[in-house]
C-alpha cells in the first residue's frame, strides 16, 4: 500500500491510498478516515469500520470530498472506508456510456469477456481490500457496517444480504433495489455476467430477500424529487419485498430531496450514528 495524501480533520486523519490489486489486475485507489484513537479511547484501540460504496461515474473522491461524514465519524469513533467503483487504467476495457465499464463496476465479478479479466469488484471488496484495511489501519474487522449510494446502495445491500455475518449494520441512500427490473441493472448484468437472469439474483437485493436472505435491520433514505426514482431505483419494490418476507426495514421517503450529494450529506451524520449504535 502507498499513501497518496493525508490531511488532519476533526482530530483524525483523512487519507487517500493506492495498492496493486490481484483481483482486478490494476492499481486501485481508496480513501480512509481514521478518527483520533486517543481521548476517551485507549491508545492502540481498534475502531469499527463503515464501508461507503459509491454510485455510477464516481470514484473514492466523491464521498470523501462531499459526503460530510468526518465530524460524525470522529464523534462516534468510526473508521470510514471509501473504495473506487471499478478498476481503472489504459488496459482496462471500457464503454462509451456512463452506466457501463469504468466507473460502473456494479460490485459484481464479471464472467463475460472482455470484462472478466478486471471487473472483479465483488471479490475485491469481499476478500482483498478488507485484508488491506485490517493490515494497515486500527480496524476492528469484527465490527463492520456498510452503506452506499445508488449503484453503491445496490452493492451495500447485496453484499450484506449474501454475508450477513460480516456486517452488523446496513443502510443505503437511494439504492438500485432490483437490477433485474431496471434498465441500468439489465444492461450491466447482461454485459458482465451474461443473459441468464437466474445468475443475476445474487446481485439483486429484492431477489435475495425473496430467496430467504435476511438482515437484522435496514435503513434506507430516498428522495422524492430524485429523477431516477421511478425508472431505475424503484424503492417500492424493496418495500414490498421486505413487507412480504418480514424483513425489518426503515425506508424513509425524504420530501423534496434529489439524487445528489446535497441529499446524501443531509442524512449522512444520522446514518453514521445509526451504524455506530449497532457497532458498539
Amino acid at each position: 500500500m502507498e499513501t497518496v495524501s493525508t490531511n488532519k480533520a476533526f482530530g483524525g486523519v483523512q487519507g487517500v491510498h493506492t495498492h496493486a490489486s490481484a483481483e482486478t489486475g490494476t492499481e486501485m485507489t481508496f480513501s480512509v478516515f481514521v478518527p483520533d484513537v486517543a481521548g476517551d479511547r485507549a491508545p492502540g484501540a481498534k475502531l469499527p469500520v463503515l464501508w461507503f460504496l459509491s454510485g455510477l461515474t464516481c470514484t473514492h473522491a466523491n464521498v470523501t470530498e462531499k459526503g460530510e461524514f468526518r465530524r460524525a465519524c470522529a464523534e462516534h469513533g468510526v473508521i470510514l472506508v471509501a473504495p473506487d467503483t471499478s478498476p481503472r487504467g489504459d488496459e482496462v476495457p471500457d464503454d462509451e456510456a456512463y452506466d457501463f465499464g469504468k466507473g460502473a463496476g456494479f460490485y459484481v465479478d464479471a464472467t463475460e469477456a472482455p470484462w472478466k479479466a478486471n471487473f472483479r469488484m465483488r471479490s475485491y471488496l469481499e476478500i482483498e481490500l478488507p485484508a488491506v484495511i485490517a493490515e494497515h489501519f486500527p480496524a476492528d474487522m469484527a465490527r463492520q457496517g456498510i452503506t452506499g449510494h445508488s449503484m453503491g446502495g445496490h452493492g451495500a445491500l447485496t453484499m450484506a444480504l449474501r454475508d450477513p455475518s460480516r456486517f452488523r449494520s446496513v443502510s443505503a441512500f437511494a439504492p438500485i433495489v432490483s437490477p433485474l427490473n431496471c434498465p441500468w441493472g439489465e444492461k450491466a448484468l447482461t454485459g458482465y455476467i451474461g443473459a441468464d437472469r437466474a445468475a443475476w439474483r445474487e446481485y439483486d437485493a429484492c431477489a435475495l430477500i425473496e430467496d430467504g436472505a435476511r438482515l437484522p435491520d435496514l435503513l434506507v433514505d430516498q428522495g422524492t424529487a430524485d429523477g431516477f426514482l421511478e425508472g431505475q431505483l424503484k424503492t417500492h419494490l424493496l418495500e414490498e419485498a421486505c413487507a412480504k418476507a418480514g424483513q425489518p426495514a426503515t425506508i424513509r421517503m425524504q420530501e423534496g430531496y434529489d439524487h445528489s450529494y446535497y441529499f446524501i450529506s443531509s442524512f449522512m451524520a444520522e446514518h453514521i450514528g445509526w451504524h455506530a449504535e449497532r457497532l458498539k
